[in-house]
């Protein structure tokens, strides 16, 4: 089968979790003998040109100009099915009317809630859970809040969510929404996506040599963005409450983190890392932590300390909930509570037993319910329903 993925990258320097799942998905069919091309933009050209800058108030919206290149793609590469990420700002729900137009099927996989909330994160400005746009008044909440910290950008991203949304070019346009979990599928059916265009396919576990040691290492660890959704300053000051345990943060700043002036001693900033460096943090890290204050789509950061035999302290909210329970593999905590968070971990850290316990049920899980082979055939299942639902 040829598959071509269609996305708009946030960075090629430093890619997000969602980015590394969308190639993990790649790489997991190509080793299944299926062919995969990408065709692809990055938002590092944005921000390299103020040209761009200013065009893609517009391609966010709807670029023309991309029709012609995807053609071309699909005139020389010939695929049997189009998986499509990311849109935004570059691509655009164009793409869909030349996919209609070759008879190819087309899934979207969806990380986030970007197709009813502008930004994406379903979080208002002070952090709080928000489905504001996704009731009466829809966009105009992102332009009324400000959601981007910047009018020009709330109102471009309010306003392609809108385009889309009246014209239906997305909901038309894909047979199959891929969701991370049976909490994102309920909310997308509360949002009018009809059930039989939705389907699951977890988050797949990285490729992550195998370890038979058992130490456990000293730091309590953030991994990924660092930004305030992903709770990073309820991190900071989870580790100001624990001054004698050891805190790190791998991973890059995000554009609107400030970083506090008096960060405490025992917390280190590590910077972004990758690969074996990647690795070598989580296993000298006694305990992950994720406390994500929003919808998180699927952490790939659970899974690969689950791999690694950590234990996991999160937040009972999202798909994080049905990954971490607690008791078994780590501890889920209330979003946004430096008290439960700090408590998590200060009970769990001295336990190195129990953190062992933990981290070796966190690794039969992913080997087992989230395993490589399982989201191929989860894969394959949405690709026929998808063919099934685009020639019906």
């Amino acid at each position: 089968m040829k598959i071509l993925f269609i996305h708009n990258s946030y960075s090629e320097k430093t890619p997000s979790g969602e980015e590394h799942a969308s190639r993990e998905l790649a790489a997991l069919l190509e080793e299944h003998g299926h062919e995969v091309r990408w065709f692809k933009r990055s938002s590092d050209e944005v921000r390299s040109s103020k040209k761009l800058t200013v065009a893609s108030f517009f391609t966010g919206v709807y670029n023309p100009f991309i029709k012609k290149e995807l053609a071309k793609i699909i005139d020389d590469f010939k695929p049997d099915v189009a998986q499509v990420q990311n849109l935004y700002p570059l691509i655009s729900s164009s793409i869909f009317g030349v996919l209609r137009k070759y008879h190819i099927p087309v899934v979207m996989r969806c990380p986030n809630y970007r197709l009813f909330c502008p930004s994406g994160l379903s979080l208002d400005k002070s952090g709080q859970v928000c489905e504001r746009c996704w009731r009466k008044g829809h966009e105009w909440w992102c332009i009324k809040g400000n959601c981007e910290n910047s009018i020009p950008k709330s109102v471009g991203y309010a306003l392609r969510n809108s385009f889309n949304r009246i014209t239906g070019k997305i909901s038309d346009g894909v047979d199959v929404f891929i969701v991370q979990s049976e909490f994102q599928k309920k909310k997308f059916i509360g949002q009018g996506i009809p059930e039989h265009k939705i389907g699951i396919v977890p988050g797949i576990s990285p490729n992550v040599t195998p370890r038979s040691d058992v130490y456990m290492g000293e730091w309590v660890s953030f991994v990924g963005r660092v930004s305030a959704e992903k709770g990073i300053y309820e991190f900071i000051e989870a580790a100001r409450l624990n001054p004698g345990i050891p805190f790190k943060v791998a991973g890059s700043l995000d554009a609107n983190f400030e970083k506090p002036q008096d960060i405490p001693n025992n917390l280190e900033f590590v910077g972004f890392l990758k690969g074996a460096d990647l690795d070598d943090f989580y296993l000298k890290s006694r305990i992950i932590v994720v406390p994500s204050k929003w919808y998180e789509g699927f952490p790939n950061v659970i899974l690969r300390g689950f791999l690694l035999n950590r234990p996991v302290v999160t937040t009972n909210i999202g798909a994080m909930q049905s990954i971490v329970e607690t008791g078994v593999n780590g501890i889920l905590v209330e979003p946004g509570s430096v008290e439960d968070l700090s408590k998590a971990i200060s009970e769990l850290y001295p336990q190195i037993n129990l953190c062992r316990k933990y981290g070796e049920a966190g690794r039969e899980k992913s080997l087992t319910a989230y395993s490589r082979e399982q989201i191929y055939d989860y894969l394959m299942e949405i690709y026929s329903r998808a063919r099934n639902n685009s020639f019906a």
